[in-house]
């Protein structure tokens, strides 16, 4: 995927680079707005507000009339009436600075799911476990359907688009519920219990202690039950 950073900071703007390069992302950077004007096409913008010849909100409206491109504001202005005017203006998505790389791919993937979801092809998982993630059905290995709400495809979802890899915590809640707040891993954590039981087989989505959750691929093998401590129950597959 294309990516256009356009930000006049060359410190900035040269680690982003390289940090989104490492995600597997094309970059292509634009330091003015006219540069960001006359760019080739890409599949997506990270736009910085404070640009040095052209306002960002006056770039981010003039490339939302000249296309489809996906748009995030990337900037330091965080006032409310700031996001609400960048939102406005046609971007989909706006990310305050300083902010973590996993948290800028998890919005990449969730920007660009939005805008183009005809572009994520179905899924197939672990097990027989079909996802169909534009029709938003999900089939378990007998042909049978598994009834699941939207947070719970959501987040299923955001698992199979990445079988076998760890998909962490905060990437996870960026995805389904945008954000990170006190108490997100207590949600995350019933949602994933209520997911395994509703899948039928815990196994299909483990638990990598400490960072996240992946699911299960077919040469997997199978989970080793770790001996419970005494008094306590065994920890999760």
């Amino acid at each position: 995927m294309r990516i256009l950073l356009v930000d006049d900071d060359d410190r900035f703007a040269d680690a982003l680079t390289v940090a989104l390069r490492r995600q597997g992302f094309e970059v292509c950077r634009a330091a003015t707005g006219a540069a960001a004007l006359a760019a080739p096409p890409a599949d997506l913008v990270l736009l910085d507000l404070g640009l040095p010849d052209l306002d960002g909100i006056e770039v981010c409206r003039r490339l939302r009339t000249g296309g489809d491109v996906a748009i995030i504001a990337v900037t330091a202005r965080g006032e409310e009436r700031d996001r609400v005017l960048g939102l406005r203006s046609g971007a989909d998505d706006y990310l305050v600075k300083p902010f973590g790389i996993a948290e800028l791919a998890a919005r990449i993937d969730a920007v660009i799911r939005r805008v183009r979801p005809a572009a994520r092809p179905v899924v197939v998982a672990a097990g027989g476990l079909r996802v169909d993630t534009a029709r938003h059905q999900v089939t378990a290995a007998d042909g049978s359907p598994v009834a699941l709400t939207r947070k719970e495809f959501e987040l299923l979802a955001a698992l199979a688009r990445q079988p076998g890899l760890v998909v962490t915590r905060e990437r996870l809640l960026i995805e389904v519920w945008n954000g990170v707040w006190p108490g997100a891993r207590r949600t995350l954590d019933v949602h994933i219990a209520t997911l395994r039981a509703k899948l039928g087989d815990p196994a299909l989505i483990r638990t990598v202690h400490g960072v996240g959750y992946r699911l299960a691929v077919e040469d997997d093998p199978p989970p080793r039950a770790a001996a419970p401590a005494a008094g306590k129950a065994a920890s999760d597959p």
